[in-house]
């Protein structure tokens, strides 16, 4: 399984649980968090998928770099949620946990895509 079959499933798998999170934020009235929230933690997946597509190597990389500012975005709301005590340590470590995951995921294919990109330009001239 490749790097970009992996980022995708763990990513749909994130968007989920940030769905359920936000569903419950909702029930309790943070109305505004939840919007951040599910709007960059479901963002993440969806610019993979779109990069899947990609017609070039290039917009390949600019979109899996979108989604690793996604998930860093994420991660920050994550944060937030967890230091304000709107959510709990319990509540907040294993999606901490996964949107670090997927950071340093979409970190090594964005690395990699761009040396590639880099080295293919290097030879053409």
């Amino acid at each position: 399984m490749n790097k970009e079959h992996t980022v995708r499933e763990k990513s749909y798998g994130f968007a989920l649980r940030i769905i359920k999170l936000c569903l419950w934020l909702r029930e309790k009235q943070h109305y505004e968090i939840s919007a951040q929230l599910l709007r960059s933690g479901t963002s993440i997946g969806a610019n993979i998928e779109e990069a899947t597509a990609s017609h070039s190597k290039k917009e390949f990389c600019h979109k899996m770099a979108i989604a690793s500012k996604e998930a860093r975005e994420t991660h920050y709301w994550l944060r937030l949620l967890r230091d304000s005590e709107m959510l709990t340590d319990k509540q907040t470590s294993g999606l901490l946990d996964k949107s670090e995951e997927l950071i340093k995921m979409l970190t090594s294919i964005v690395k990699t895509g761009r040396q590639k990109t880099t080295k293919n330009l290097e030879l053409r001239t």
